[in-house]
């Protein structure tokens, strides 16, 4: 990626109990980098824009909690300063562009959000020629680039440590089984990218119709594509607003059972809670982030508001945690790319993480097994980009 860079240490101060702010070490930056970002008054605080859907009625709530994760992250900033301004995209990307343009002209360095992928491209391509990066909570890969960043966690990350994995405990044949929509051919293309690197083969694909009946139509196709290419490893990318449920049901009553086929899932599979007693999952994958630095920023959450954090709002904790990291240690060029995209990353309440040059992210996951309906870490989350596995 980088042959030769700049190591530069700096030791943060221990602002929060978990050190929620600091760098996990040096910046490294890409001498390659030429995108000037726009230059701070370090004696002034850091006009920083928030964009989110405060008045689109269905996001209500999620944006309350991304604004309050990321007002807490403010107070435990100590001595970084940041000027928070909250603008309403209304749930619309062409608002979305209007108010990212408003903000930039009114003074803000960065932005912060917006919620979805599409109104983050216009606010990305509003302010693209000021230098202005945005730090999107999507986690649609395709959006990011540019000046584009994104916080969610992607498939391509949640794929690479699945896969990696799954390798290493000696897997090596795999079927993936998808939606035929938008959200299954990415998660199918994560895991075949993923794969391509490894010594994993993916031997198989089964797509199906997103919708019940599409579903009963696959579990034959599925059992055939196990028997016929003797999988030892079955992938699922459904999620459980999709057909994680029904599927996690209807494979397991058609033979593929969980105690002879190792099954693991791009999504979170203890999302509701009630996921965990679904006949297919048990013994499963999947990849959760740092359940302890998440507790914490919980505790500390329902302590300050008197309710849980959406689980969105830990990215808008993560954004200005990286912000006031960076302003800490690298002054007026801050919020440049160059910054931003530094090799050591940054400790959120999700663990570890880093920008990558295009614009997606690299997050520390932990591996996940479902046992007797409970959640068991059996490989956890690394605490640098140092560790080989990740």
């Amino acid at each position: 990626m980088i042959d030769l860079i700049l190591l530069l240490r700096k030791t943060l101060i221990a602002l929060f109990s978990f050190s929620i702010l600091a760098t996990l070490s040096g910046c490294n930056v890409s001498p390659s980098v030429t995108v000037p970002g726009p230059l701070l008054n370090t004696s002034e605080p850091v006009p920083v824009a928030l964009l989110i859907p405060r008045s689109a009625e269905k996001t209500q709530q999620i944006a309350i909690s991304i604004e309050n994760a990321a007002r807490l992250a403010i107070a435990d900033l100590g001595n970084i300063r940041i000027d928070l301004r909250v603008y309403d995209t209304a749930g619309s990307a062409v608002v979305a562009g209007q108010v990212a343009q408003q903000a930039v002209d009114e003074g803000a360095k960065i932005i912060l959000g917006p919620l979805f992928a599409e109104a983050a491209n216009a606010a990305g391509l509003a302010v693209a020629d000021e230098g202005v990066n945005v730090l999107s909570f999507s986690n649609n890969a395709s959006i990011a680039g540019g000046n584009v960043f994104v916080l969610g966690q992607t498939f391509d990350n949640t794929a690479k440590r699945l896969i990696q994995f799954a390798a290493a405990q000696g897997k090596r044949r795999a079927i993936i089984v998808y939606p035929n929509n938008v959200e299954g051919e990415f998660g199918r293309i994560a895991l075949e990218k993923a794969a391509s690197r490894s010594s994993l083969e993916i031997v198989a694909s089964q797509a199906f119709e997103f919708s019940r009946e599409g579903v009963v139509n696959s579990v034959p196709l599925v059992r055939a594509a196990v028997e016929i290419e003797d999988a030892d490893l079955l992938f699922l990318t459904s999620t459980t607003a999709g057909a994680l449920g029904l599927l996690a049901q209807m494979l397991p009553e058609a033979g593929i059972n969980s105690e002879t086929m190792q099954y693991a899932g791009l999504a979170r599979w203890d999302i509701p809670s009630q996921n965990l007693e679904l006949p297919g999952v048990q013994g499963g994958w999947f990849t959760l982030p740092d359940r302890d630095m998440l507790a914490r920023f919980s505790a500390r959450y329902e302590e300050a508001y008197l309710s849980k954090p959406h689980h969105l709002a830990g990215l808008a904790y993560d954004g200005i945690a990286a912000i006031g990291a960076l302003v800490f240690s690298s002054g007026q060029n801050a919020l440049s790319k160059g910054s931003l995209i530094q090799q050591a990353g940054f400790e959120g309440v999700d663990g570890i993480f880093r920008f990558k040059q295009n614009g997606t992210n690299e997050r520390g996951l932990a591996i996940a097994r479902v046992e007797n309906k409970q959640v068991e870490i059996i490989d956890p989350a690394p605490t640098s980009f140092g560790r080989a596995a990740f």
